[in-house]
């Protein structure tokens, strides 16, 4: 038999019509058998997640201030749900041993946690699902990374008896046994690992959007939907910011070469995204899958004559980046010439300590830093097999007037980044998608 794992995130579970919908999708097909659940997103622009409302309360228990408030929307929010879908169903022992906790104030995992355990157990409820928690199932090491293997096979065992059943997404437990919940979208983790677990055929993640796009419609005019994309370029589009679903959801499925469907809950006749380990590049319909960029990146420029047959320069430089607990982005050199392209806000604040640890460890000629820089990643499996691509990027780039500050191109041939200034950032995304999709 055919198996899905399905992810549903906080706007498809935000109000009981959106419950509704998300169970007419699960019951069309029996080979939806396993469900993750994220908590109740926004209902509209105004509205309030049930994950902030929840910190919120933690906040307030922190500083010894009244949660009632507070919380009291939070049980107003999943009671509405309740009532609306009908269900002869009380959170009320829930409500109150969670309250009960935050003012013995438990730690902020457990607390931020709560929203996707209460719906869930919702969920379990209208769907006539086996409920089973994420905590002992989804397991952490010591020091707070995610524990794969051991987490595999006690899932397998779980849910290998139950053919149908609501997990939540986001948390799992340190060996301690106190909550401890992945980084903010970590529901879409939870589906991969679950996916994983029972060797999934496909893994759907349904969000609020019918795929993931070409370009981001904030700088791109109704960019196109990606057909199929394969691992690879997710992650590379995901490092530039492309978020259709938390990066780190990709290794778990990876492993067991298990595709990704992402789905719009609202318009459930659209295929949407495949994500899938590999695609035969003959029969890629475009030579570039997807742009994304990020804006807020410093570069770190140094100068010395000879640097080039100075045995351990880069290694030098490299340390005092270490010792000053900070990451590169990129690392474009030339012979006398070295550029490291840093995230500014990391160094705002430690520039002239930077400079001068840089002087001191390589007797460098000259050492600046210029802000205000944005990186632009052109991504696709096409480009491996087509000629020019690179010179139809810079080409349309100079024809718009913008000057590229920085090049770079990872091996694998998948992927060109360029530099630019922020203010070109948005004429130069528009550029490179007009020239390679309009």
């Amino acid at each position: 038999m055919e198996t899905k794992v399905l992810k549903f995130g906080g706007s498809s579970l935000a109000d009981s019509n959106q419950f509704k919908k998300v169970a007419e999708i699960i019951k069309s097909q029996d080979s939806r058998r396993y469900v993750i659940a994220s908590a109740p997103g926004k209902r509209d622009e105004e509205d309030q997640k049930v994950t902030d409302l929840l910190y919120k309360c933690y906040i307030l228990s922190e500083n010894e201030e009244d949660i009632d408030e507070v919380f009291k929307k939070i049980e107003n929010r999943y009671n509405g749900i309740i009532e609306g879908l009908g269900l002869d169903f009380s959170l009320k022992e829930e409500f109150d041993k969670i309250r009960t906790s935050i003012l013995h104030h438990v730690g902020s995992d457990y607390v931020c946690s709560r929203g996707e355990y209460l719906n869930s157990m919702i969920l379990a409820e209208y769907l006539g699902y086996e409920f089973i928690d994420a905590e002992k199932r989804i397991l952490f090491l010591e020091d707070g990374s995610f524990d794969s293997e051991k987490t595999n096979l006690v899932l397998s065992e779980v849910l290998k008896d139950n053919r149908y059943a609501v997990i939540p997404g986001f948390y799992g437990s340190m060996p301690n046994g106190t909550i401890k919940t992945f980084s903010r979208g970590g529901s879409d983790i939870t589906g991969s690992i679950v996916a994983r677990a029972v060797d999934a055929d496909l893994y759907e993640n349904w969000t609020d959007v019918s795929g993931m796009l070409m370009a981001d419609p904030r700088c791109v005019e109704n960019p196109k939907v990606i057909d199929f994309i394969t691992y690879k370029e997710l992650r590379e589009l995901s490092y530039m910011g492309a978020s259709i679903m938390h990066e780190d959801a990709i290794f778990p499925v990876k492993q067991s070469g298990i595709s990704i469907n992402i789905r719009n809950t609202n318009a459930p006749e659209d295929n949407g995204t495949m994500i899938v380990p590999e695609v035969d590049l003959n029969g890629a319909d475009r030579i570039v899958t997807g742009i994304a960029g990020k804006r807020g990146f410093s570069t770190i420029n140094i100068e010395k004559d000879m640097m080039n047959i100075e045995i351990g320069f880069g290694r030098k430089i490299l340390e005092v980046l270490e010792n000053n607990n900070l990451a590169f982005e990129h690392l474009p050199t030339g012979i006398d010439t070295m550029s490291i392209i840093i995230i500014s806000d990391t160094i705002k604040d430690i520039k002239e300590k930077i400079k001068d640890e840089i002087y001191e460890a390589v007797k460098a000629d000259n050492v600046e830093i210029e802000d205000g820089l944005a990186m632009i990643a052109v991504v696709g499996r096409g480009m491996v097999k087509e000629k020019g691509t690179a010179m139809r990027i810079f080409s349309a780039i100079k024809d718009a007037s913008i000057n590229i500050r920085m090049i770079d191109q990872g091996s694998s041939e998948i992927n060109i980044i360029i530099g630019v200034a922020e203010t070109d950032y948005i004429p130069a995304l528009k550029t490179i998608y007009s020239e390679f999709v309009e």
